[in-house]
Formats: structure tokens, sequence, C-alpha cells
């Protein structure tokens, strides 16, 4: 305080004492000095080479100061802002923000604190540097601006766990390591995924706090609008993503946002044609029905408005009353079109996008009528031409065309072309074709189309940036009737459980092991011969499907069959007395799979006929979904593909054998419609399962684990079987134990040093 005139200039050694100290506390990457810099600083020059005297007189000046006693508690105790309770010194359990604290360590005690956490409404709990968020069913006003400012760039101890914390810390990884990061959220369906992605998006977005207020504007409405078509109501969840998603946000090397992209897989597109009892379609058809219907512009797309299309109906009878009556389609279908404005759609392309949806829904209604001629009893007709009229009206093509494409079908033998007929069942079958292959591709389309409005400026260089990516994919489901796409959906998830054992578990203890580091081994559920079983060919579950598929005479009784005779092992069953119906020991549970439907869903036979019919379309968005190839995931291609870090190949740890990673090659011909051998939904998902692989495996990961507190959405409902389950197939518990004995700080030695 009155450092003794030997020791520089009071006044001035303060002043430059406390500039000094402010420089070295600017938390702002971009302003912040470096060491070099700071070395350089007026206040280190001035007592450069006075080290000990300085520092004897200083000595001297705090033993003055503690016989004064006036010396300043030190306290050690952590600082926690908003704490919605407060701690109860009676309780044995220390309510803590990171489970690794706990003394005591086993599934009681770790239930009981995300109990006590939840009943708090602390939704978020730290395991070492992994998330793990409880659903609150409820809206929280914790992710305010004020709340952002607050997870900017701090130690992580020093706020009370949070997703923005989440985000903070892989942002400051990627600017500090210059290096990828990859941001996971896994948990069942309705745990909160979703809602946990676009936080994250918002918060990273607030990081990298670009100049350009537009492009910031443009990220932020990529969520809803591809939400809006690719999530639907099911039966345990509202707003179900029914598709995989892997949005990577771009950033200069300082962190400034510059863009963003986007990859989809494997959209549920056979929800388009038929949905089980309590769900419903994607929304954007609800949307865009109940927004045509107040713009009085129901007649101009053909749309009823009395009965509601058949792809729409639903058990209830209420499904137009809804439209009508419920504010939030209306309202949605506002944000839908704000979304397409501010991302940057022309009026033109928009307008192409209502029609193709509404001919989607006329579609649904053509209806088909055996005809019975001398000669041939499998023939089919249109016999009221009132929905096939309007469909052709809306896609813009010829309805006779239509007609024809629909009930016959022409077969190519020894040069010649035959004209076969359809019987009223395969009618019925390329018309829902259709409509799947038209809603698959338009989402596709409009993804590329995203990409292409969110990509850098062409005055920035894009290679020398980085990215954080971010996977929100569909949760692990276990319905009444599970069907093939409930198997896929496992599959991945599985793959998923997969990576994160391998970087939480096996990776871990590798380190260990090479670094010569006594540790005990954690054992945790590996489910890597599960992923064989369903992955390895040539007699995996999906190499079987496409080896059956291939066949005509193939039934799914055959396929249930040939699964029982290869498949042996503890992770498959059949039950009995249920001719199909095969069972599976996924990580997550036993799950039950009603196999009819398998063969035709995989295959995903496009007749050629509907394609050539399509491509007459004076529809120019039309015309382009049908002309453009489909990638190795089932996508459309995208005008110039460009080759990404992703598609560069695994790190060494991971590509030994287990995972061959294919860059996404683009199809030269549009025969993949026509060709069987080619293109089946297990070739998609397979190669889908991989380029995400490979887009993931470059980042450095954080994990996200949202956890479901009850099956009834209720708030502040904590189901203690619920929760005990998902903490256990998740190995929750085994990841306390190897964070609690592992080490957090593994900084380079080179990297070290530099710092």
């Amino acid at each position: 305080r009155n450092p003794p005139p030997t020791l520089l200039h009071p006044e001035k050694w303060c002043r430059g004492f406390n500039h000094f100290i402010s420089q070295c506390l600017i938390k702002d990457f971009e302003k912040r000095p470096s060491v070099t810099h700071l070395l350089e600083h007026p206040f280190i020059k001035q007592v450069h080479g006075k080290d000990m005297s300085l520092q004897k007189q200083l000595a001297e000046l705090i033993q003055e100061q503690q016989q004064l006693g006036s010396i300043a508690k030190t306290r050690h105790e952590r600082v926690h802002t908003r704490r919605p309770y407060h701690v109860d010194r009676a309780d044995k359990y220390s309510l803590d923000d990171d489970l690794v604290n706990l003394e005591v360590l086993n599934e009681d005690t770790i239930i009981h604190q995300l109990q006590k956490r939840y009943a708090d409404l602390q939704i978020y709990t730290y395991v070492g540097d992994i998330l793990i968020a409880l659903n609150p069913f409820q809206n929280l006003s914790i992710y305010s601006p004020q709340f952002s400012k607050l997870y900017h760039g701090v130690k992580r101890s020093s706020n009370p766990p949070h997703i923005f914390a989440s985000a903070d810390a892989a942002y400051q990884s990627m600017v500090t390591f210059s290096k990828d990061q990859c941001i996971i959220i896994s948990g069942e369906s309705g745990a909160g995924k979703t809602e946990s992605a676009h936080l994250i998006v918002q918060h990273l977005t607030f990081l990298g706090k670009a100049n350009n207020r537009t492009l910031r504007e443009k990220i932020l409405q990529v969520n809803p609008l591809v939400e809006a078509f690719g999530n639907a109501c099911t039966a345990i969840n509202d707003n179900s993503s029914r598709f995989g998603k892997y949005l990577e946000m771009m950033f200069t090397p300082t962190g400034a946002v510059m863009g963003a992209k986007i990859s989809e897989y494997l959209l549920e597109k056979s929800r388009v044609i038929k949905q089980a009892v309590g769900e419903k379609n994607f929304h954007i058809f609800y949307y865009i029905y109940a927004g045509l219907y107040h713009q009085k512009k129901l007649s101009e797309y053909r749309l009823p408005d009395k009965k509601p299309p058949r792809y729409i109906d639903n058990e209830t009878g209420r499904v137009m009353h809804d439209i009508v009556t419920k504010d939030s389609y209306g309202r949605q279908f506002e944000a839908i079109q704000h979304c397409f404005r501010i991302i940057g759609f022309t009026d033109e392309e928009v307008y192409s996008v209502y029609r193709i949806l509404t001919g989607i829904l006329n579609t649904g209604n053509i209806e088909f009528a055996a005809i019975s001629s001398q000669h041939q009893t499998d023939k089919s007709a249109v016999p009221n031409p009132e929905a096939l009229d309007n469909a052709a009206a809306l896609l813009s093509i010829g309805s006779e065309e239509l007609q024809e494409a629909l009930t016959s079908h022409c077969v190519v033998t020894r040069g010649e072309t035959i004209i076969r007929t359809n019987t009223v069942d395969k009618a019925a079958d390329v018309r829902d074709a259709m409509s799947k292959a038209l809603y698959g591709r338009l989402f596709s389309w409009i993804v590329n189309r995203i990409n292409t409005l969110l990509q850098p400026d062409k005055n920035i260089n894009a290679e020398s940036g980085m990215n954080v990516g971010i996977l929100d994919i569909f949760g692990f489901e276990n319905f009444a009737r599970n069907s093939f796409e409930q198997l896929c959906i496992n599959i991945a998830n599985e793959q998923i459980q997969f990576y994160f054992n391998q970087h939480i578990f096996a990776l871990e203890q590798m380190e260990y092991q090479s670094e010569g580091i006594d540790a005990t081994t954690v054992e945790y559920e590996d489910n890597r011969p599960l992923l064989d079983m369903f992955l390895q060919k040539p007699m995996g579950l999906l190499s079987l499907l496409d080896e059956e598929s291939r066949f005509p005479q193939a039934t799914d009784l055959t396929l249930v069959d040939k699964f029982e005779d290869n498949l042996r092992c503890k992770y498959f069953w059949r039950p009995k007395g249920v001719e199909l119906s095969f069972g599976i020991q996924h990580y997550a549970g036993k799950v039950l799979y009603d196999a009819s439907a398998f063969l035709e869903k995989n295959r995903d036979t496009l007749p050629a006929d509907i394609v050539v019919v399509l491509r007459t379309s004076e529809n120019k968005l039309l015309q382009q979904l049908f002309s453009s190839p489909l990638t190795k995931t089932g996508n459309l291609a995208q005008a110039r593909a460009r080759v990404t870090a992703a598609s560069r190949s695994l790190p060494p740890q991971l590509s030994a054998g287990r995972i061959k990673v294919d860059t996404m090659e683009v199809m030269r011909h549009p025969e993949e419609t026509t060709n069987m051998k080619r293109q089946t939904m297990a070739s998609y998902f397979r190669y889908s399962l991989m380029d995400l692989l490979s887009k993931m495996v470059v980042g450095q990961p954080h994990f996200i684990r949202c956890i479901k507190p009850n099956d009834d959405r209720e708030a502040l409902m904590f189901s203690h079987e619920r929760v005990l389950l998902q903490l256990r197939y998740t190995g929750i518990l085994e990841t306390v134990k190897i964070r609690q004995k592992g080490y957090s700080h593994r900084i380079l030695f080179e990297e070290f040093v530099k710092r």
C-alpha cells in the first residue's frame, strides 16, 4: 500500500502494476496480448534486474502489514452465482456440481445427487468433462443474454454447470489449440437432444461474435427450418427428430463465425405415407395447411377444407379441426416463411416448395380400381380423376402421363420394350414410392440450398478456419411395434455408444499403458460384438437383409428365417409363436422387431417410369430433384462436391481395421433409381454411418448425455427406475469411476513449454 521510496515511485508503480494486470486478464482472444508482448510492458521493463531487492523489500512490507493486523483473509471456497438453494450442512451428501467429487460412489449416491439437484431445477451436472442434462419439461429462464455473458471464456468452476459451459469449452479448445471440435449429444427419444443442440448453436453464435449480423441470424434460423421438415410428433415425443443431423459451424482462426454446413442422414420417408396410431406426419404438412387456410389459398393449392388428405388423416377425425383452430400451426407457418426469407431462399423457390408439398398431399388421394378385360385381370385404372388432375397440376406434369406411369411399367427384354400393367396394390405402391421420393429429395435439396447460402464468403480463406460440429441424431426407440426404421435408429445409437466407449474407456486406458501409468482397469460394457453382428460383411444382419432383398421371390418370413440361421449369438433371438418377429439385446435393453415390410422398405424402389415423367415437369426445382444423382448416403448430390477435412482418414487408433471410411463419391449416372443391387436403404444407412463417423473423428469430442427423468413429460417428476436404467446403459457409473481416477489436464509437452 505504501511502498518505501526505494521501491520505485509509489503512484507510478501502482499505476504500472494495475495496467499490467488488466492486460493479463483480457479474456477476448482477439484482443489478448501474447506473452512476448507482455514482456515488453513498461512495468516489467522497469523492474527488470531488480528482482532480489524488490523481493526483499516486499517481504518486509508484508511483514509490517501483518504486524498491523490488517492481513486480508484469503477465501478458498468457490463463489457460485445465482444458486436457487442453500446447501444443508446436515446433509451427508455434498451437493456438488461434479459427480467425480462424490466420496461414496455407487448408483444410489449418483441418483440421490441428480434427484436433489433436479428438485432445485439444477438440470445440469458434470462427470469430469462430460455434461449430464436432465430434461426439465418446462421453460427455464437460464438461457438469456446475461447467462451467455456469464459463460464466456471463464473457468468452468466459476459458474454452476450449464450447457453454455460445454459450448464455451469446445469454442475455447478450438481457438487455443487450432483443432476442430465435435459436440455429441446423445440420449433416448424425448430426452431433450434437439433443444440442447439449439442452445449450443445459440451460444456458439454468441461466442463467435461475427461482425456480420445477418450471418448470425441466418445460422439461428437453420435448425427451426430443417426441423419443420424433418421432425414429427411420435408416441413419446411431440417434436421427435426423424433424421440425423450434423451441423458444422465454421470459424476463422481468431474465432469469428464465418459460415455453417449441415449434413442430414436417413430421413424417415415412410412417415410421409403412413403413421402409427397416435403419431403424425412431418410438421410442415400441418403448418402449410393452416397457413394456406388462413391466407384463403387452399383452392389455389387444390386442398380440401373439409376432409383432410389421406396422408395426414388419422383415427381421431380431428385433423381439420386442429388445422383450423390451433393458433400454433398458423404461427409456425409464419415462422417458416420468416426462416426461408432470412436464410435467403427466393420467393420463386419457396413457391415451388409449397407446390411440391401440396402435390404430395394430392398424390396420396389418388385411388385405383381393378379393370378386368378378357385378357387381363390385373389391370388398374384411376376411376375418379380429380386427385390425379390436382396432383399433376401442382407438379406441373401431364395428368395422362402420370396415370400411365402409376398403372403400368416398361420392361426391356432382348432390346424390345414391353409395357406391363400394374395391379391395384402395385399401383398404390408406386404412388407411395413417388410421394416418398418427392419428399426425401425435396428435403435434401433444402439442406443443400441452406449450405450454399451459408458457406463462407469467397474473400475468406475457409481452408485456414476450424469447425465445431454438433451431432443431434434420433434417440434410441422402443415402441409397442418396432419396424425397420427403429432398427436403423437403434443401430445408429449403438454406433454412437461405441464411439463414446472408445473415447472414455478404451483410448483412455491405452494412454495409461503407453505412458506406463499404474492404473486399475475400469470394466465397461463393450458393444463391439453387437455392432459386428449388424455391420460385418458378408454375414452381418444388414448384409443378410441386402442379400435377401435381391431375390424377387423372398418374403419377410424367409428373411427372418435367414437371420435365425446365420445370426447365432446371444444378442439375437426369435420369440416362439410369432413368425414375423425377432428380438435384439441392445445396449439400452431388449427390443422386439416386427419384420413385416422389411424387404419392401429396404428395396425402396422407385420405378424409372415415374422418374421419366417427373423430369418432364415445368417446375424447374422438381426437374432438378430428379435429374441430380444420389450420393452413397441416399441424399441428393450437391452441384459441386468439395472434399472437406472430414473425408480425410481416421486417426490411427480408430482405423485399426474397425471402421473403413469411404469418401463421398457421387454416382455419375442417375440409373440409381432402377438398379436394385446398387441402392438399398441398408447400404445408404451403412454409408451414412461411415460418413458421420468420418466427420466426428476429425474433431476433439465433447459429450452431452441427455436423460429423460420420466415418461409422462411432467415437470419436476423424477422417476428413480427410468433414470437408473438410463444411467446403467450409458455407463455413467463407470464413466464417473474412470474420470475420478483419471487425469484432468493433458497438455502436450511442447505445448506446455510454449505456454
